[in-house]
This record gives structure tokens, C-alpha cells and sequence, in this order.
């Protein structure tokens, strides 16, 4: 199973700064053939020249360029990644010591990223913000019986969001390594998914109990421009009062690096996999007096690292505690429907945001309805959508659940959230659900919601 097995449970807010927002023909025959001649003989003289596309990649802007391959000549310079093309140069690939398991130590990884993005030029256009959101489940069938369709809504809700926003997106459901299990087993996946995609800056892991409830909602990814790891936290609650509720693990977004392969190396040796696993559970419950089960986790171990190894890595790590990068959905779900009142009086006072549109330019009108929400707020008692909502403590595909909630929370919630991602999706195909707590939808009438 790649979720936690074990509540992580937020019960501290504070609130968010704004983030930026993101984005007649001629009759004579004769002259429409001359025209065409000479179309094809410009085109003939433009392809004798070569222009490479440069690499704007932040990790790599030190790197000295080396001349392209002739293959890495041959192909076409496309404003999107070519995808059929992957030249015969060796790359780390062809490396018998590169490996995609945990054991297997990578070394030089920048430069070889670099050398992989010059052999495929057409990846450098956007290379800097490029995502791959990685997430899964467990191997086998949920026990619990409306496990497999919850885990079916929330993945549906990730690709949703990944469609939006041009993001891909990769769904594992294998133990990649057989003593990482719980929440150990996204670290194997998260290095696999590394070495897998080079043209990736960013890998987003995000639990299969948590889903995105502000689709339109971007990452500020220059905020973290000079970080390697984000994730939800708050620095006083990991460096005075030692808690391991100061922060929350289960999302996190990370930089294919050298520095994030070494940092999970030294995260990872708090696993099951380590003949340490049992003392550093010691040390963990001892050191944050608020964890309440033996085993060594992965997200106290992180508190760790942060606490106590803060010159080596605390300076690359971004404690997001100004927006729901991940939001506690008990104080969450709530407040939808007065959060969809507010939404629907300002798009009935704005004619561009009711106008119907292909999905495919989303993010534009995302843009135009942020300078309306200045005054909504951020995080608790906020009327903004909240961007992740993460359902901690509750597992949908066991079953279990915190004995602080009850089973009806958990689920229904589960559907309340669902249903509320899911409107701002079925809009864009002209259908709603009326009623968060049914799944049934009805179509929407032209000019919704009319003044």
C-alpha cells in the first residue's frame, strides 16, 4: 500500500498569502501556382539552417552546451515535445550500474539529466515547469466494499486536474520494494518515476486519499525556485515544539535532482528496509512526544531531518503553510456550499466567467475570476476553494479510520468533496450535481448563473 496506514492529522492553520496566478483567394490559377513555387523554394533555403533550442532548465543554466548529435540535428524543432523521437546517443539508459531501485545509488544525476535533455532538444521548452504528479494504491482489492470505487473517484479527480493543466500523471499500484510497505512504499516509486522522466523538474506525490478541490488553482512554482522539497508544515510547531504533526507528508512536491536522490536516501534509512528501523522508531518517539505509535513513519522521520540535520538539508526544504497544499478535510468540507454561493455571485455579476468555453483554455478564466477573489482569505474561515483536501485519518480502501471520526464522516465527506471537485469539472460539459451528498447529475441551463 503507498498510503499512509496511519492518521496524519492537522489541527494547526494560518493564513495564506496571495499566490500569483498564471495563462479572399485569387481567382487566377496561375498566380496561386507561382505563389506555391515560391512557398516551397523559401522553404527549401530556411531548412539548410540549424537553430538549437536552448535549454532553460534553472538546475542546469552552468552546464556548457556540446554540440548536438547528428540525430539531435535531424529533428524537427517542434514547440511541443517530439515524442517519437530518441536519438542512438548513449545516455545514463545504456549505464549496467544506473538502476530504479532504492539500493541502486545514482550519482551525477544533474549532469546526466542535462545530457538527456540536449539529446531530446524539443523537451526544453518548459523544462522548468514541467510536472509529473505521481500517486497509487495498494496491489490487491480494497477490504473495505466501496474502497476500489472511492480510490476510482480520487484518481479520476487527479487525471482531471493533470488535464487541466497539461501535467502528466503516472498510477502505481505495485510494491516496488517488498519491505517498503504503508507509507514507505512511495519513496521506491518516487526515484523510479525520477530515472523514468528526465524531462521532468518536478514530482508531485500526492495520497490516494487526497484530492485537488480547487481545480484551477496552480502550484507557484517560482515561489520555490530556490527549493527542492515542499511540503505542508509549519516551522515552530517541528523546532519548538517537537511535534510531529508539523507537517504533513502525504503530499509533497520535489525536484528531480541529485540533491532530492541524496536527501531520499538519507529519509529512507529510517525504513523498514534498514536493520535501524526499530531504534529509529525509538528515537523518534522520544524525540516528538506527541506520536503515539512505535514504528518509525516517514513523516516524523522528516521532522527529523529537519529539526536536527538543518544545515545539511532544512535550507532546501519550503514549510508551505500560507495555502492548502494539502488542507485537513474536517474543517474543510463544511464549507462548501457557502463556498459555492460566493462563487456563483461573482460569476452572476461576470459575463465572461458564465460564458461556456472548451475545456481546453480553462486556465485562462481561472485567471479572470483570481482578481475577484482578493478578499476571500486563505485557509481556515476562508470563502476560497480550498486547493487539496486530504483525508487523513481516514482510509478509504481498508476501511479504518480514526477513532476521533466515524465512519459516516469519513465517507460521506469523501463524497461531499468529490462531488464539489467534480462540478467544476462536469461544467465545462454542461452538467452539475445539485446536491453534493448524490452523485446523480443535471444539466445546466445557457447563461448559468444568470444575473
Amino acid at each position: 500500500m503507498v498510503t499512509s496506514e496511519l492518521p496524519h492529522i492537522h489541527i494547526h492553520n494560518s493564513p495564506m498569502a496571495k499566490s500569483n496566478s498564471r495563462n479572399k483567394p485569387f481567382s487566377d490559377g496561375c498566380l496561386f501556382l507561382a505563389g506555391a513555387f515560391s512557398a516551397i523554394l523559401l522553404v527549401w533555403g530556411l531548412s539548410s539552417f540549424t537553430t538549437p533550442i536552448p535549454n532553460d532548465n534553472p538546475n542546469f543554466e552552468s552546464l556548457s552546451l556540446n554540440p548536438p548529435s547528428n540525430d539531435a540535428v535531424a529533428v524537427d524543432k517542434h514547440s511541443t515535445p517530439d515524442l517519437s523521437f530518441d536519438p542512438l546517443d548513449r545516455t545514463f539508459y545504456d549505464d549496467l550500474e544506473m538502476g530504479y531501485t532504492m539500493d541502486k545509488k545514482v550519482r551525477d544525476w544533474d549532469e546526466k539529466r542535462h545530457e538527456w535533455l540536449q539529446n531530446h532538444p524539443s523537451f526544453a521548452a518548459g523544462a522548468k515547469e514541467r510536472v509529473l504528479m505521481v500517486t497509487g494504491s495498494q496491489p490487491s482489492p480494497c477490504r473495505n466494499p466501496i474502497g476500489d470505487h472511492l480510490l476510482l473517484r480520487f484518481f479520476k479527480n487527479k487525471v482531471d486536474y493533470c488535464r487541466l493543466h497539461g501535467y502528466d500523471i503516472f498510477y502505481n499500484n505495485a510494491l516496488l520494494h517488498p519491505k517498503m510497505f504503508a507509507y514507505w512504499a512511495k519513496y521506491p516509486v518516487v526515484k523510479a518515476a525520477m530515472m523514468a522522466h528526465p524531462e521532468a523538474e518536478w514530482i508531485w506525490w500526492v495520497d490516494s486519499d487526497a484530492l485537488f478541490t480547487d481545480m484551477e488553482f496552480k502550484l507557484p512554482l517560482e515561489r520555490y525556485r530556490d527549493h527542492n522539497l515542499v511540503v505542508h508544515g509549519w516551522a515552530h510547531l517541528i523546532h519548538e515544539k517537537r511535534s510531529w504533526t508539523g507537517l504533513n507528508a502525504g503530499v509533497f512536491l520535489i525536484r528531480n535532482c541529485q540533491w532530492s536522490l541524496d536527501f531520499m536516501e538519507a529519509w529512507a534509512s529510517m525504513g523498514p528496509q534498514t536493520p535501524n528501523y526499530e531504534k529509529w522508531g525509538l528515537t523518534l518517539r522520544s524525540t516528538f512526544k506527541d506520536k503515539f505509535f512505535p514504528e518509525s513513519d516517514d513523516q516524523t522521520g522528516l521532522a527529523y531531518l529537519i529539526a536536527f540535520e538543518k544545515e545539511k538539508w532544512a535550507d532546501r526544504i519550503y514549510l508551505e503553510d500560507e495555502y492548502y497544499f494539502e488542507g485537513y478535510w474536517e474543517e474543510i468540507v463544511g464549507t462548501f456550499e457557502n463556498i459555492s454561493k460566493r462563487y456563483d455571485e461573482i460569476e452572476s455579476g461576470v459575463r465572461r466567467l458564465r460564458r461556456r468555453h472548451a475545456e481546453k483554455v480553462s486556465e485562462s478564466y481561472g485567471e479572470v475570476r483570481e482578481q475577484y477573489l482578493k478578499d476571500a482569505g486563505y485557509g481556515k474561515g476562508s470563502w476560497r476553494r480550498p486547493f487539496v483536501t486530504h483525508f487523513t485519518g481516514c482510509q478509504p480502501c481498508s476501511g479504518k479510520y480514526n477513532e476521533m471520526y466515524t465512519a459516516d464522516a469519513c465517507w460521506n465527506g469523501m463524497r461531499r468533496a468529490l462531488n464539489f471537485a467534480d462540478n467544476q469539472i462536469m461544467r465545462k460539459y454542461g452538467f452539475l450535481h445539485p446536491d453534493l451528498h448524490d452523485n446523480s447529475v443535471s444539466p445546466i441551463p445557457f447563461d448559468y448563473p444568470s444575473p
